[in-house]
This record gives structure tokens, C-alpha cells and sequence, in this order.
């Protein structure tokens, strides 16, 4: 059986989740940013990012991978459009949820997770800088879903990648009014009526409830990893003074590079 290196909360594992259910596979979920289950994560990933997919003696690192591994382990239905038009539309989609809105979303709502219970307040500006980088790009995506109602006309990869951003904008104060906002609206409409989306909803609600109903969370509650993508937006917003007040204190935490 498949064993995914999961997190019911990071938006990469929940890309992979739903990628799976919509192919159709059975896997095996284990929870692996828990502090508990770390060493077992760092073992077949020494950075210690999720996801990480595990077929046998075939370990696939990263989601952008891991989705391209399940195209070929099993064609269909395939995670990437029919035309070479769509498909290279949905590599880009893919790859700005991936980098641009992961990195945005992940700096500004640090204050935010339940995981950690900051005391101090997000720098001058950070959380509007963020907000209007947020909204130029879903100006872009309301403008870029086909008229079949999916980013790429039928369901793809860009779907699952974007979805799980785009829902948690509202916890960071960008209102998608269906005004502005109709063909997105309608977007998140249709993606909640896949199965495999209810899935991941639903699971995601239950964990949140179960990890974080006692109180105590079970991840790591100081430290945050900071990966390329985030301490690029952050820096070209001008933050680098605050990034490096966040090193100095030992809370920021870059990954060793992965062979």
C-alpha cells in the first residue's frame, strides 16, 4: 500500500490528498510533522517537509512529484489536461500556487496558526503588502478560469494546488465578494462538489478538532521553517530587518539542503 508522509493542514499534502482520492487510490496517512512521527519523516526526507509518497522501495519527494508520480502509475484519470495548451496552463498554476501563493499566505498569517500563540504583532505593513499581492493574483485566476468552470476546463492538478490557498484567504482578511469575484466564486463552488474535495474538508475539519481541541498542539509551537519561496517574498517586500531579527532569536529555521 501507499504510504503518505501527511499533514492534514499543509496545503501541499492536501493538493497530494486530494490527488489521490481523485485517482482513485488507497493509501495509508500518517500525520508525519507531529513531533512524534519527525524522526520517521526526516528518515525518508531529511529536510522534513511533507509530503513525502512511499511506494515499496520508491520514494517520491515533493508534491509537484508526487502528482507526476501517480500520472504514471496510473494514467488515468490523468491530473494534467488532454491539450498541450491546457497542460501548460496548469504546470503554471500549479507552480504559482506552489511558490507565490504558498509563500504569501505562509508570511502573513504566522500570527494566525493555531500551532503557535504569538505574543508579538506582525511588522508595519506586512499584512497589507501581503493582501494586495493576494488580490492581484486572484484578479489573474478570476480572469484565467475556463468557461467549463475549472482553472484548465476539465479538473486538473491546478485545481487541487490552488484550492487549498484560496480557502484560506478569508482568515487573512481578503474577502473574495462575488461582485469582483464571480467565476472564482462559482470555481469554489464546483471544486466543493468533488468527492475527493469533501474529503479533504471534511478530514481537515476533523483534525482540527482532534489536535487542537485539548488545547495542546502536538507540532512544534516556536520554531518555523522558512523555505526559498517565503524568504523571497519577504525580502523583495522589504522585511529583511524583521527576517533577521526572526534568525537571531533562533525562531527561523532554514532546511538543509536536500540531495
Amino acid at each position: 500500500m501507499l504510504v503518505l508522509y501527511d499533514n492534514p493542514f499543509s496545503p501541499f499534502a492536501r493538493k497530494v490528498r486530494m490527488a489521490l482520492d481523485f485517482k482513485g487510490f488507497t493509501y495509508r496517512s500518517v500525520d508525519a510533522l507531529s513531533i512524534e512521527q519527525l524522526p520517521g519523516l526526516r528518515d525518508v526526507n531529511a529536510r522534513g517537509e511533507v509530503p513525502v509518497l512511499v511506494d515499496d522501495d520508491i520514494v517520491a519527494i515533493d508534491s509537484a512529484d508526487i502528482a507526476a508520480y501517480l500520472d504514471d502509475l496510473r494514467p488515468e484519470p490523468s491530473l494534467l489536461p488532454a491539450s498541450l495548451q491546457m497542460r501548460a496552463k496548469a504546470r503554471h498554476w500549479h507552480r504559482v500556487a506552489d511558490r507565490t501563493l504558498d509563500a504569501i499566505i505562509h508570511d502573513v498569517s504566522l500570527w494566525t496558526w493555531p500551532t503557535h500563540h504569538r505574543t508579538d504583532q506582525p511588522p508595519s505593513g506586512l499584512l497589507e503588502a501581503g493582501r494586495q499581492d493576494l488580490e492581484a493574483v486572484m484578479r489573474v485566476l478570476e480572469r484565467a478560469i475556463e468557461p467549463q468552470g475549472f482553472i484548465c476546463g476539465t479538473v486538473s492538478i491546478a485545481d487541487f494546488a490552488v484550492f487549498p490557498h484560496v480557502t484560506s484567504l478569508r482568515f487573512i482578511g481578503v474577502d473574495l465578494d462575488k461582485t469582483r469575484y464571480p467565476r472564482l466564486r462559482e470555481w469554489l463552488a464546483r471544486m466543493r462538489d468533488l468527492e475527493c474535495v469533501r474529503k479533504d474538508l471534511e478530514s481537515t475539519r476533523l483534525a482540527a478538532i482532534e489536535k487542537f481541541g485539548a488545547g495542546k498542539s502536538p507540532y512544534e509551537s516556536d520554531k518555523v521553517v522558512w523555505r526559498g519561496d517565503r524568504i523571497e517574498w519577504l525580502l523583495a517586500r522589504g522585511f529583511d530587518a524583521w527576517w533577521n531579527a526572526e534568525r537571531a532569536t533562533g525562531r527561523a529555521v532554514i532546511p538543509q539542503p536536500s540531495a
